[in-house]
């Protein structure tokens, strides 16, 4: 639960002292700080705040996050969180699962915290490989991923994340990527949503898939090809000289030039994030010829699971006696009784 009081803590609040394992220059360890920088901001109580995983890589996260945490089995990460969240409603629930371990495996659980909208904020590690068991394409991997398990060049179509949390009934799906800036933004749009928050973070993979998001997410030099949505704004990138427009006839996104700043005749759209349509469009473009669309792309908030289930509850409930003993003793009760012949 995203609980409105807010508790005052400093980043070294939510360190521990276990040695952060992860391969040296693995992007798991930027987003490990960009999620510890967050908790103070988002005014988190760490004792009311869990971290949930599956298996993999990312999987580590709950022993370097000083709150509770439970480190689960492969692909079930949500159905635990679902169990947590609707045990303790206040508790702060994130999950933290890959790209293998929440959709492949795990791919029927993410669909139905999602479509459920259980409360809670996913983050989904997306390196576009496993790296946990030593380099396999991934359900993310693209087509002509060299790998152990595709050594002449994967054929299988990549799964798309953030696509897929659309077509569930993610109510918020955001984007990020290891080492930017913005991550933290993101992270607290998805924590102020109520109702499952999907956020698909790509994650640099320094021994099976390294740089292989460089052409965006490189450090320096790909601010470029970085469109960085906020609600309100004009969806512009390129140091606004560029923008994305909808062509009407074709019922599709498309590229514009910006002269002298003039976004305006330039037909660039305003970003709105709570347009479903457009959200579908902005995943599903094809990087190369577009920019990637990173930040919030949609957040449009509907009555979370847990309310439900409490509602249904009270109902059930209403004008009911609850008290268990009399339950136990209602209608037909017999009572044993020892004999001399027959001892209880």
């Amino acid at each position: 639960m995203n609980a409105p009081v807010k508790f005052e803590t400093t980043l070294k609040d939510w360190e521990t002292d276990q040695e952060v394992r992860w391969c040296p220059g693995c992007g798991d360890y930027a987003i490990l700080k960009a999620v510890q920088r967050t908790m103070p901001m988002i005014g988190a109580d760490p004792a009311k705040t869990v971290f949930i995983s599956g298996i993999g890589c990312s999987s580590r996260f709950p022993y370097y996050m000083n709150t509770y945490g439970f480190h689960t089995i492969h692909g079930r990460a949500p159905a635990f969180a679902t169990g947590a969240n609707l045990a303790n409603p206040e508790l702060d629930v994130w999950l933290v699962t890959g790209d293998g371990d929440g959709l492949s495996i795990g791919g029927n659980h993410m669909l139905h915290v999602l479509r459920r909208n259980v409360n809670m904020q996913i983050m989904l590690f997306n390196n576009e490989i496993y790296g946990l068991t030593k380099g396999q394409a991934s359900p993310t991997s693209r087509i002509g991923t060299k790998s152990p398990s595709t050594p002449i060049g994967s054929v299988d179509r990549p799964a798309n994340p953030a696509a897929f949390a659309l077509g569930a009934g993610a109510r918020f799906v955001g984007r990020g990527f290891d080492v930017s800036k913005h991550l933290p933004e993101v992270l607290i749009a998805a924590h102020q949503h109520q109702g499952a928050a999907f956020i698909e973070i790509f994650q640099n993979c320094i021994v099976y898939n390294k740089d292989v998001f460089d052409d965006f997410a490189a450090p320096k030099g790909a601010e470029d090809r970085q469109l960085w949505l906020k609600h309100g704004e004009p969806m512009l990138f390129a140091g606004g000289a560029k923008g994305i427009a909808i062509d009407r006839d074709a019922l599709a996104l498309t590229v514009v030039d910006v002269v002298d700043g003039d976004w305006q005749a330039a037909g660039v759209l305003v970003h709105d994030v709570t347009n479903r349509s457009i959200a579908h469009m902005l995943v599903e473009m094809p990087f190369g010829p577009f920019p990637m669309a990173l930040g919030v792309l949609y957040d449009d908030p509907r009555p979370t699971y847990e309310s439900a289930v409490a509602e249904e509850k009270g109902k059930a409930s209403e004008g009911k006696d609850t008290n268990l003993a009399k339950l136990f003793a209602k209608g037909q009760t017999w009572t044993v009784e020892a004999s001399e012949g027959h001892p209880a």
